[in-house]
């Protein structure tokens, strides 16, 4: 159940609205519909870009399933792999940006192989999400997109990667896991300065960050202007921490609808 403290969509002033500089997102379940951006969701994003709003995807999801996203999406970056790594679009092109240096990404791959067979190996039923093999600086676990995993089995992946001194997330298809000191919000702060030169630490109150699982904790912490499209009610019993506002559909449909009350404030 949404608790009351979390206000419709519909409820945002627009004159609020009106001063927000950037969007910031996730994408599985919050631009995707059933695995897939739709169209619909492709023109919101082509409309916000035309309107002077860049968007901006952070995800879980690894660098080389997101150069796909970023090269066939109007987004002006993805930030990928929770924050350590990001695809700027650069004219036609796409330019990737590593937060760890190289000799780091290479030790940290040694120590996330070996966490991965303990995890395929001592979890039942655990198995790494079929999107592994475009990750460089994280792993994942399936437990929703391709597999099912129970809530305590969810708990016990968790358990293990933090054991091992890794970082831990769960999203609304993975149970991702890395190495170092990045996260979303890190992540999407430094290519919003890289992309724009601007400081998003100083702006918070001017972007917009759309969620829906407890992945987007962190970044429903940070922006006092944050939503999550309505099917964030799945995850109603594991999150600590709400978005301001939620939007009266579902994924894809949802973002349309954040898309929709922007342009509208802003006239176009």
């Amino acid at each position: 159940m949404i608790p009351p403290s979390v206000a419709p969509w519909s409820r945002c002033e627009p004159r609020r609205l009106a001063g927000v500089r950037g969007v910031l997102t996730d994408i599985d379940d919050t631009l995707t519909t059933d695995g897939a951006i739709p169209m619909g969701v492709v023109a919101a994003l082509a409309a916000l870009r035309e309107a002077g709003l860049p968007v901006i995807a952070v995800t879980g999801r690894p660098m080389g399933w997101s150069r796909a996203v970023a090269e066939q999406t109007p987004l002006a970056a993805v930030v990928a792999e929770n924050g350590s790594v990001a695809l700027v679009r650069d004219g036609d092109e796409v330019r990737i940006d590593y937060v760890d240096p190289e000799p780091v990404r290479r030790a940290n791959a040694e120590r996330l192989r070996a966490v991965a067979a303990r995890i395929v190996a001592e979890i039942p039923g655990a198995t790494l999400a079929q999107d592994s093999t475009g990750r460089v600086t994280d792993i994942a676990v399936d437990h929703a997109e391709f597999t099912h995993l129970d809530p305590a089995r969810i708990g016990e992946v968790v358990a293990l990667m933090k054991s091992e001194g890794m970082n831990a997330t769960v999203s609304s298809i993975h149970v991702n896991g890395w190495f170092g000191a990045h996260t979303k919000l890190t992540g999407a702060t430094w290519v919003v300065d890289r992309l724009l030169g601007r400081d998003l630490g100083a702006e918070r109150a001017e972007w917009l960050y759309v969620g829906d699982s407890t992945n987007d904790e962190l970044m429903f912490a940070s922006f006092p202007l944050s939503v999550g499209v309505a099917n964030i009610a799945d995850f109603a019993e594991q999150l600590q921490q709400w978005p301001a506002y939620v939007t009266a559909f579902d994924r894809g449909r949802g973002f349309v609808e954040v898309a929709e009350a922007l342009l509208a404030a802003r006239g176009a």
